[in-house]
């Protein structure tokens, strides 16, 4: 369910109520550990947390690298931890204190899938969001993928 919203305003108000109050409240766990330099827009139909295309442009896609994104999908909301799931041991780190937390853990590939928000153990996510400076994250990218060059299109 990809919004066509243009901005997080835009997005929060065309939510139901109980799904809107969930996203915000999400939403301000991540503002509140977001490290510096992390911009949030509206991309790929979802609230996005990202490195600015001035800090990193030359990646796989031309597109910012999404470091955390936050999302109102049809069955359920997901949060979207980039910077957990790009690392094995962060990945196995998280999911073990989740678990711990008695919360039931339903994870897809590089998200956590939740249908409540008292589902969601709000103080890991907000741990998870702070464990990444912005250039620890870029780094931590290019040695996965190594920037692209851009190619020369003037001849």
């Amino acid at each position: 369910m990809r919004s066509k919203a243009s901005s997080v305003g835009e997005y929060l108000a065309e939510l139901p109520e109980d799904r809107r109050k969930a996203i915000q409240a999400v939403r301000q766990v991540i503002l509140g550990n977001l490290p510096k330099g992390y911009e949030e827009v509206m991309n790929w139909g979802m609230i996005t947390y990202q490195v600015p295309l001035e800090i990193f442009p030359l990646t796989y896609n031309g597109k910012p690298l999404l470091y955390a994104a936050l999302a109102s999908q049809k069955n359920h909301m997901a949060v979207y931890l980039t910077g957990v799931y790009m690392n094995g041991e962060a990945r196995q780190k998280f999911e073990s204190a989740y678990r711990a937390t008695g919360k039931r853990y339903d994870a897809g590939k590089s998200c956590v899938r939740f249908k409540k928000i008292e589902n969601l153990p709000l103080d890991l996510i907000g741990d998870s969001i702070a464990s990444l400076e912005m250039n620890d994250f870029v780094n931590r990218v290019k040695a996965v993928h190594p920037p692209r060059k851009k190619k020369d299109r003037s001849s």
